[in-house]
This record gives structure tokens, sequence and C-alpha cells, in this order.
């Protein structure tokens, strides 16, 4: 079977709410959205290599101005609502916005495999460099394994970053 240009929607059950905030220690997350604008602008600005070096999938693939990333938290904030997507904007006390984790439907950022369809959902993640000089790159992968099956109904999360921690 050919997976050419498909994805694996997220099964989500009926009544379904994700939730609003997840706390994992002093790391915070809550839903991405337009009130994140000049945070998340900054950011993406600023750490673009670190974001393409560990994220992967290619984007950022150059700067964004407030007008296209203003488009795409909209869209996040669409896709949450119709539970086809999560995305959190990640924040700790000390240093306030340190980056975003994603939700997505299998098939979005990579292609889609025989073997990538047996996961649940891909799980993605990236943060500041301030953040990631800290070790908080590695905090929101234990936060990530913690959160996705204990309040999600995903099973078997795949975690697609370019560079897993404890992965080789």
């Amino acid at each position: 079977m050919s997976y050419v240009g498909l994805s694996k929607l997220l099964a989500i059950p009926n009544g379904f709410e994700a939730p609003q905030v997840l706390t994992h220690g002093d790391l915070t997350a809550r839903p991405l959205s337009r009130e994140c604008l000049i945070d998340d602008v900054r950011a993406i600005n600023a750490d673009r290599e670190l974001i393409n070096a560990t994220r992967g999938g290619g984007w950022p693939e150059g700067p964004t101005s407030e007008a296209d990333d203003y488009i795409d938290l909209v869209w996040h904030e669409g896709e949450w609502k119709e539970n086809k997507s999560f995305s959190y904007v990640l924040s700790t006390p000390d240093l306030g916005y340190v980056g975003c984790a994603y939700l997505y439907p299998l098939g979005v950022r990579q292609e889609l495999s025989e073997e990538l369809a047996t996961y649940d959902v891909d799980v993605s993640w990236w943060v500041t460099t301030e953040a990631y000089e800290q070790g908080l790159y590695e905090l929101v992968f234990e936060a990530l394994r913690t959160w996705v099956p204990a309040h999600y109904p995903f099973r078997r999360p795949h975690f697609s970053n370019t560079v897993v921690p404890g992965q080789a």
C-alpha cells in the first residue's frame, strides 16, 4: 500500500476535552493561541537554527512575520477546537515563554509509512536557546512522555524530533 500524501487522523473519543493546563515541576503547558504572538515571533526568529537542529521537519524555513505567525496561531486554535491537533506554549516562572509542543496526526510532519502508521500521535517540541542551555529540552521530553499517556487517549506516541534525548 502506498501512504504517499496520506495522514492518520487522531483517534479522539466523543466528548474528549484536551487539558488546558499541564504541569511538570516548574514547566507549564497551555494552549498555543494568538495571545502568544509577540513571544512566539521573537522566539521563532531568534532560535530558528536550534529549532531546525532539534525538532527538524523543515520549519521554520526563514524569519517569520507577525502577520504570518498570527495566521499559524489561529490555525492552531482551530485545530484544537476540532480535536484535530493540539499545540501548547511552554513556560517556566524564571524564563517565561520557553517554546512549544505539538501533538499532530501522523503523516503531517513526515511522510506516512506502514511503520509510522502503527503509532497514535506525532509528538514534537522545541525550546529557546536559553531554555536549551538550562536543560529544558530534555525536561520537555520527560514531561511529554508523562503527559501524553496520562491525559490523552494515545498509548503509542511517536516522538519525531531530530534529536530525542536518550536515543542514538
